[in-house]
């Protein structure tokens, strides 16, 4: 097969080893769960519970404030009793309104209250829509975008592409991998529904080639699902950030999406290999997304394993002989890969529909560097899978001249750290670009 590639990016040590042939491990229902409100990129939701109500695992407990809005409802992960509803540290380092779910005694949570299996096929595009919006399915990959939303292209947009992305290029992270070798038929099943939604007739896998050991067990479920749609399989080059929405588009297409456009506008839709597979069950078993994989890894972890943790769920509660953390040498928390994932300061926070992975880090793999001066060197632009200018946008920056940041492509930029690992004044160039977007939110909403 020939390996699609995209200009810029990283070759990064992969630090996978630790997990990628294990198989996934159901972690132990929480005695409590911890569940944000919102876990979605849209309008805010409300609480539909009270502190003292009794919950049903499955249930859903916070909703859209006003229909019509890009809203994702959030369910109940255990069955027990409300008893707080206050704001809590989720994993992007902010306070989030939080549902606190007691959970009861151990039979109780066979407890479910799952959706009514649906039928794909026969259903209207209305009705499937209306199914995954219901199921709380949002991008698994980490951005958080409402699937039935992206599902829905703008009228006089033609989608030629459904692109099921399995390239997780972040180090450490195997969780993708592992799902797409263990449930092969519902990412295949999945992605059928997807195509049936949006009538695309052509889709492509996108896998890197360090996972080419997928191809067979893929082609085999492609092979007995027998549909009446085109879904090939392409290996991408193992290279930072194949992963991106935009660079998997430009290695399989050869397209690329405008600046300030998305991934419709170059006649794709890309949806994370996780999202397809919670997809099918929520058509097939009925069931809202109320857990997730991911893979704990990293030095200071003395058990890595990719995991299935209900939402809301935290390492801190989960026993020693599940889950041995070193906590002596624990000097870094990483909610998401050590590339793009956010620093936390606790394990005492909930795991959340767009958690790809938890890493914990000892002091030898963690660096901490003084800023030295721009030398020009432009290693940035040359690595930078965007095509932009980040020497150019963090000069404007410091001159705050946010303007011609925009104009040199900050608001294009996916923060994908690429520039800032490359950097040999070791400059916190993404730290800048997000401050820099905070300023123009800030800007554009006064």
């Amino acid at each position: 097969m020939t390996v699609r590639r995209f200009k810029g990016g990283l070759k990064l040590p992969e630090r996978k080893h630790a997990t990628v042939d294990k198989p996934i491990e159901l972690a132990p229902m929480p005695k409590q769960a911890v569940i944000p409100i919102n876990q979605h990129m849209g309008a805010p939701n409300k609480s539909l519970v009270n502190v003292g109500d009794t919950v049903v695992r499955g249930q859903k407990i916070a909703d859209g404030a006003e229909p019509g809005l890009m809203t994702v409802p959030v369910h109940a992960s255990i069955t027990g009793k409300v008893v707080k509803i206050e704001a809590r540290t989720l994993s992007n380092n902010s306070e989030g309104l939080c549902i606190i779910i007691e959970g009861g005694e151990p039979s109780s949570q066979n407890e479910e209250q799952f959706y009514p299996p649906i039928d794909p096929y026969s259903c209207s595009k209305e009705e499937a829509l209306h199914r995954i919006r219901e199921a709380g399915i949002v991008g698994m990959g980490g951005a958080g975008f409402p699937s039935h939303v992206k599902l829905s292209p703008a009228p006089g947009k033609t989608i030629d592409y459904i692109i099921a992305n399995g390239a997780e290029c972040e180090p450490y992270l195997t969780t993708d991998e592992t799902n797409m070798t263990g449930k092969s038929n519902l990412l295949i099943k999945g992605l059928g529904i997807v195509m049936k939604i949006t009538g695309v007739k052509k889709a492509i896998i996108g896998i890197e080639k360090n996972t080419k050991n997928l191809v067979p067990v893929i082609e085999r479920e492609i092979r007995l699902a027998d549909l009446p749609v085109e879904i090939s399989i392409a290996l991408c080059a193992t290279r930072y950030p194949q992963g991106g929405e935009k660079m998997m588009i430009t290695a399989l297409t050869g397209r690329k999406v405008p600046s300030g456009g998305l991934p419709m506008d170059a006649g794709c839709i890309v949806l994370n290999a996780s999202t397809i597979i919670a997809i099918a069950e929520a058509f097939y078993l009925g069931k809202p997304l109320i857990e997730r994989d991911l893979t704990v890894s990293g030095g200071a972890c003395k058990t890595p394993k990719n995991i299935r943790a209900c939402i809301g769920a935290s390492l801190a509660d989960m026993p020693v002989e599940f889950m041995d953390i070193d906590h002596e040498n624990l000097v870094r928390i990483l909610y998401g890969g050590p590339m793009m994932g956010n620093a936390l300061a606790s394990l005492d926070v909930p795991i959340q529909k767009n958690t790809s992975g938890i890493i914990l880090m000892t002091e030898k793999e963690t660096s901490i560097f003084t800023e030295g001066p721009c030398i020009r060197c432009a290693r940035c632009i040359r690595t930078c899978a965007c095509r932009l200018s980040p020497v150019i946008m963090n000069k404007s920056i410091e001159a705050g001249d946010f303007d011609y940041a925009v104009k040199a492509g900050l608001l294009d930029c996916v923060e994908c750290g690429s520039c800032a690992y490359i950097c040999p004044a070791r400059i916190k160039l993404v730290q800048r670009f997000r401050a820099g977007k905070q300023v123009l939110k800030l800007r554009k909403q006064k």
